[in-house]
Order: structure tokens, then C-alpha cells, then sequence
């Protein structure tokens, strides 16, 4: 299946700066890798009213992937790749769904009710559209375009992501999972070099299937045949910066020599 991104089209003019759409690290790396954070903020719009909900709720699991924007900026730092962040929350319109999906805009999630969510109009999903999921992913495809253009058959895409230890009542013993569907390339070694480095029990398309749900790099990378991968980590695991930052070396010192096989510099489908 061939996926494709519209065009931007014209901005609301109440949309306020205060929160932007989207942020891109380091946006002239000649790294031929892009990270990408689908939910890397919590932060809803003002003009959204915080959706409804309280600041507590914003601070859950359910409005973001706690940690996971750590956890990108230091593994693009160490790779000396761009990434681009999502700059708002997940809840406003989730950038991992395609659009008009049952969750690309939650009513509910988790048994929270999200009152800023219900009875939208046409209109305004279309908007919040514009004005958050095209920049997005129009950035991601103007950086995979821009280290394509420096002379790379294909840029690599890495998703990062962070899961909570528990879901509908129900324990997650992953400390790590590698969501993939028909690519290989990076998945499956991934996997190899994180069971083999200290114990850490390693979800193969676990706590999610990467078969069903991975927009952005089905989107940008298998569908373009570039070679991909969604990382999930344990959100109990990445409470705090340092935590994090110890998370995006780990995979910094993995990723690398991975990296750099010839395979993973080419397209090819699968």
C-alpha cells in the first residue's frame, strides 16, 4: 500500500505560536538517519482549552510518550542526525494515526474522557489537521528529501516511542519492543543486540504490533522502501533525564554499527 502526505494548506490565523507545530534538531546534519517523536509533548494549544481535562491528566500517559522525547534528542545528538518532534499532544490529534482513524482523535483514552474531543465538527478536524499532523509529517518529508538530495540512495527512519507499564489493568513485562512489519534491515538485529545486552526482556512487535500500527514509518520509510523501525521503552524506565539519556546512548551504541551495513543505506521493498 503507497501512502501519501497533502500538501499544507492555509494556516488558521488564530493559530498561536505559543505552541508550534512541529520541532526539527539539528535540521543540516549530514547523518543519513532521521529520528522521529510522534509524541513528544503534552502540550495542548491554548486555544483548545487543555481539551477539558486537568493538568494532571495532560501529565499521563495518554496525552504523550513520556520520556521518548528525551530519549530522541539524545540518540540524534550521538548519531549526529536530525530528528523532528511532534510539538503538541497526542490528544490534540495524534501524528501515529492516519487520518479518520478511530484514534487519530480520541474521545476516550485509557477510561478518560477527553470533552474537548467530542462532537467536532467536520471543520474543525480538518483543521486541527493543518495545522499539526501536515507540518509534522511535511517536515519529516523535507528532511528525508534534503539527506536524500546529498548523494544517499535512502535516509533510515527511526521512530522512538515510550509504552506504560500497565493497560487496561493488564502488566507489561517489556523493558523494550522493536515494532516492525516486513523489513528486517534494522528490526531484527535490534532485537539480537538489545537481548544480548543485560538482561532485558525484548518485546518482538510487543506491547503493539508494528503489522498494525505504525503510521509514520509505514508512511516514510516502508512504503518509500527505506529502511525503518519503531522503538518502544518502558515509560517506569525513563522517569527521569538522566534515565532517559541513558536510554538514547544504549541505542546510540547499537544503532550505529547497524547503521552503517550497506543494506541499510539502500531502498528496497518488501
Amino acid at each position: 500500500m503507497t501512502f501519501s502526505v497533502p500538501s499544507r494548506i492555509d494556516p488558521d490565523p488564530n493559530f498561536s505560536e505559543e505552541t508550534p507545530p512541529v520541532e526539527v534538531l539539528d535540521p543540516d546534519a549530514a547523518c543519513p538517519t532521521l529520528i522521529v517523536c510522534d509524541h513528544a509533548s503534552n502540550q495542548v494549544p491554548p486555544r483548545l482549552a487543555g481539551l477539558g481535562l486537568t493538568a494532571a491528566a495532560l501529565d499521563r500517559h495518554i496525552a504523550w510518550d513520556i520520556g521518548a522525547a528525551v530519549v530522541a534528542r539524545r540518540l540524534a545528538k550521538r548519531l549526529g542526525a536530525s530528528a523532528v518532534l511532534s510539538c503538541v499532544s497526542r490528544l490534540v490529534i495524534d501524528c501515529n494515526r492516519p487520518l479518520g482513524h478511530d484514534t487519530s482523535i480520541c474521545e476516550e483514552s485509557d477510561g478518560t474522557g477527553v470533552p474537548g474531543n467530542r462532537r467536532l465538527e467536520d471543520g474543525q478536524v480538518r483543521q486541527r489537521a493543518t495545522d499539526y499532523f501536515y507540518p509534522y509529517h511535511g517536515a519529516i518529508s523535507t528532511h528525508l528529501g534534503r539527506i536524500e538530495a546529498s548523494g544517499n540512495d535512502a535516509a533510515a527512519v527511526i521512530a522512538v516511542h515510550s509504552f506504560t507499564p500497565e493497560m487496561n489493568g493488564q502488566a507489561r513485562p517489556w523493558h523494550v519492543g522493536i515494532l516492525w512489519n516486513r523489513d528486517p534491515r534494522l528490526a531484527v538485529p535490534l532485537i539480537e543486540a538489545l537481548r544480548a545486552d543485560g538482561g532485558l526482556e525484548v518485546g518482538d512487535n510487543q506491547p503493539y504490533s508494528g503489522r498494525t500500527s505504525n503510521y509514520t514509518v509505514d508512511l516514510h520509510g516502508g512504503s518509500c522502501g527505506r529502511p525503518h523501525v519503531s522503538i518502544e521503552i518502558r515509560q517506569d524506565l525513563l522517569i527521569s533525564d538522566p534515565m532517559a539519556e541513558g536510554w538514547g546512548d544504549r541505542l546510540a551504541d547499537l544503532l550505529a554499527p547497524l547503521l552503517a551495513r550497506p543494506e541499510n543505506r539502500l531502498r528496497r521493498m518488501f
